[in-house]
């Protein structure tokens, strides 16, 4: 079977209260036999098992194959009885719906509907295809509630992106963001009409121009593919594009940009899938009674509930943190690192004490060995009662294959990440991290990228009490499916948790939009307001004036005790310069250098942490009213 073959045919599975349960294809060979299927080498008795023999995609569909069927065979076999869990996709037009609300546009279908942002000032910011999302889910929702003769208020999508109804002036209209105008012109740039984006090479990943955007170039057959080059593990080294005015990590913004960002994330990984044609139904969430405490079996979100009474600020489940640490000390060395199991005996008999000695600090961590802590790791994952890529957007990772080049599925699976809930992103990230931090040793431990995806994928894509009829070649399909989606995790994961820039000029975009109806409609009351706090401060802008015009900016740093400093800018003068000339500046700071950040605060932006490869001159000119603040991070 194909690699594409294998990627149309990747299905939803789970696994349920013991191996005699085990979703079984009709009429499947047992787990011995299918693994005999793909001519595996198996160790005689006395021989070390043939860790590292799979560098290159084609061994990853055949040999290495048999580690996942052990590891599904080691899964159902130490399962507890778990009630299945039935998957419901929503009804036509109840889905639309729930996008729309997700999407933050439910006063397109409900007047009633409250929000903090305009709904209008959103969809002024949309290119075409994130336009074209929309509206098809608008579109189809009136259809269904006509077919159901029941009353909607749904507007005609093309009353929806008309231009803003009212302008103060035409000096306002030109420099508004929301003028049709304007978007069609930012939003073709470089794409659409059969031309690529300047200078691209096809392993670089463009965060500047909207990737539905590129994917409709694509499809227009403006420039055929180039053959990539690919690494030794079977995977072009993709590379981002850096710009100027620096990345923006996953973090790095506070929560009501991250809002932001989150919709249009969510518009935008819609009309990815769209445009290369890929149908994407999404499930309901998951009704099932789950834990209310404990380590194992607990939902991420009571865990981490339970973690921050103990550590404040707390990201991911202390538990996983321990094992990873414990893992990491006792040494990564260690031969068949995830791939051979511990004891099941062992492993139940530490999980259970963990349970109630693990937060009084009474655990006996020396006697924890290698392969049984990471059995439990594996353990604490695949026991969450939510999958950790959670049920909403599981068949989309699982349909990230389906996109045609590599490039589009990293894209694709980049969007899929800023998507996940935060407690789910911040756990997958410090698992991601773990892994590849296994693989950088693989010289000892014999765990290269394709055997560590490979073990992991089950414990990642299988989730307790779900059942699914399937046939032989998709269960096949599945696990080769699985594997490289982690595999891609891995490799790609700087990439991954990065928010394109495109997506950071929308959010800028809304920002002002924001800011300037705020000030039009509420001129008076505030001008009342404030006719003496402006006065007050008119000296203090003048002079952050004159020293921007003389090429300074000036830096705050209220917590510490220099106070502020003035920085002349330069073209080269980047945010580390600024981070270096504070430190050395002031000898009674002893916060170190990794947990102090830059700050941009203010203007078209509520608070951003500066990548520290940012060019600040060409920041001041994409955010010229922005204050520049020093002060330790927030992890």
């Amino acid at each position: 079977m194909s690699r594409q073959q294998a990627a149309q045919g990747v299905v939803l599975t789970g696994y349920t209260s013991n191996s005699a349960a085990l979703p079984q294809p009709h009429g499947a060979a047992p787990l011995s036999r299918r693994m005999g299927q793909y001519n595996i080498q198996r160790s005689r008795p006395g021989e070390k098992p043939p860790y590292q023999r799979c560098n290159s995609q084609d061994s990853l569909d055949e040999l290495a194959l048999a580690d996942y069927w052990k590891e599904v065979e080691i899964i159902s076999g130490d399962s507890e009885t778990q009630e299945e869990v039935q998957l419901k996709v929503a009804d036509e037009g109840e889905q639309e719906e729930a996008w729309l609300m997700e999407a933050g546009l439910a006063t397109l279908f409900d007047e009633s509907a409250v929000d903090g942002e305009d709904s209008f000032v959103l969809l002024s910011t949309l290119t075409r295809t994130q336009t074209a999302a929309v509206q098809r889910r608008v579109e189809t929702l009136k259809q269904t509630l006509r077919k159901r003769n029941k009353p909607y208020s749904v507007p005609d999508v093309r009353d929806i992106f008309k231009p803003p109804p009212q302008q103060d002036s035409k000096d306002d209209e030109s420099a508004s963001t929301g003028g049709s105008e304007d978007r069609k012109k930012e939003t073709t740039s470089g794409v659409g009409n059969g031309a690529e984006p300047v200078a691209e090479a096809e392993t670089d990943i463009n965060l500047e121009v909207s990737f539905s955007e590129q994917a409709l170039s694509y499809r227009e057959g403006s420039k055929g593919l180039e053959p990539v080059q690919e690494a030794d593990d079977g995977l072009p080294d993709f590379k981002v594009v850096r710009d100027k005015t620096g990345l923006t990590k996953v973090g790095a913004l506070c929560g009501a940009d991250m809002k932001k960002v989150r919709r249009l994330v969510l518009i935008e990984m819609t009309a990815l899938f769209d445009t290369a044609a890929i149908d994407l139904k999404t499930h309901k969430p998951l009704k099932i009674k789950v834990k209310e405490s404990g380590l194992f079996g607990v939902p991420l979100s009571t865990l981490l509930e339970q973690d921050q009474k103990r550590l404040p600020g707390a990201r991911v489940p202390l538990i996983m943190q321990r094992l990873i640490s414990h893992i990491e000390e006792e040494g990564l060395h260690t031969e068949g690192l995830l791939r051979v199991p511990g004891s099941s005996t062992r492993v139940k008999a530490v999980c259970q004490e963990l349970e109630l000695k693990f937060y009084d600090g009474l655990f006996s961590w020396e006697t924890l060995k290698q392969h049984d802590a990471a059995s439990l790791l594996k353990l604490f994952i695949r026991e969450l009662p939510h999958p950790l890529l959670t049920v909403e957007y599981f068949s989309a990772f699982v349909s990230v294959l389906k996109f045609p080049t590599k490039k589009q599925q990293l894209q694709a699976l980049n969007l899929l990440v800023l998507l996940l809930p935060e407690p789910s992103r911040d756990t997958l990230k410090a698992l991601l991290e773990f892994l590849q931090r296994v693989i950088d040793h693989k010289d000892q431990n014999k765990m290269t990228l394709n055997n560590v995806a490979v073990v992991m994928a089950p414990n990642i894509f299988m989730f307790k009490g779900f059942r699914s009829k399937i046939t032989e070649q998709q269960e096949f399909a599945m696990a080769t499916g699985m594997a490289t989606i982690v595999r891609l995790l891995i490799r790609y994961q700087n990439l991954l948790w990065t928010i394109p820039k495109f997506v950071m000029v929308q959010v800028r975009k809304q920002n002002m939009e924001n800011q300037r109806k705020m000030n039009r409609d509420h001129a008076v009351r505030k001008l009342l307001k404030k006719m003496a706090y402006d006065r007050e401060k008119n000296n203090e802008k003048s002079e952050k004036n004159c020293e921007a015009e003389g090429g300074f900016i000036r830096v705050q740093a209220p917590q510490f005790s220099k106070v502020s400093m003035a920085v002349q800018l330069t073209e080269e003068l980047q945010a580390s310069d600024i981070l270096s000339r504070f430190l050395s500046q002031d000898s009674s700071i002893s916060v170190k250098r990794e947990d102090l950040c830059l700050y941009e605060i203010g203007g078209n932006i509520k608070e951003r942490c500066l990548d520290e490869e940012t060019y600040m001159k060409a920041l001041l000119e994409l955010n010229p009213s922005a204050e520049w603040v020093i002060k330790s991070i927030q992890r």
